[in-house]
């Protein structure tokens, strides 16, 4: 039986890529250099596109800053599917750098990136889904957003 497509295990798990705001800033969401495809940082978004925001360990708890990573995550996605048109383009996370918006005293900044880190090693695999990484605290973020990631991944 043929491995199941990026798509069809989003589909599987009930995820839906989230429509991306408009940029605010002055880059590009994706760069591609040789096989290497790095993605800008890309904020905490439901579904439609609106901001989950909040401090972690005041406004949110631990399990809603995995899910606003996680949201992260399919942001990105979308981002990588604008830019190669499929994503079975996509051979392997190469990097994650996560930034948590969170009071001083917070320190569960990975098990919140989690959220994101679950999400790719769902998609292609405990080799491929799994990069290397950082989870890291913020004193703030963009318009508040709870989460931000960055990523870098090899492509075909």
């Amino acid at each position: 039986m043929p491995n199941k497509s990026v798509e069809e295990k989003l589909k599987e798990l009930g995820y839906e890529l989230p429509t991306l705001p408009a940029s605010k800033g002055i880059y590009k969401r994706c760069l591609i250099d040789g096989k290497n495809l790095y993605v800008s940082g890309h904020i905490s978004v439901n579904t439609d596109g609106s901001s989950i925001t909040g401090k972690l360990g005041k406004d949110l708890n631990e399990d809603q800053g995995k899910t606003a990573a996680r949201q992260c995550g399919l942001a990105i996605l979308s981002s990588l599917k604008a830019e190669l048109g499929d994503l079975g383009k996509v051979k392997r996370v190469m990097k994650v750098l996560g930034m948590v918006n969170a009071i001083p005293e917070y320190e569960k900044h990975p098990v919140v990136i989690n959220g994101c880190s679950e999400l790719f090693v769902e998609l292609w695999g405990e080799d491929n889904g799994k990069g290397v990484r950082s989870a890291v605290g913020m004193g703030s973020l963009p318009g508040n957003v709870a989460v931000e990631i960055e990523a870098m991944f090899e492509i075909y």
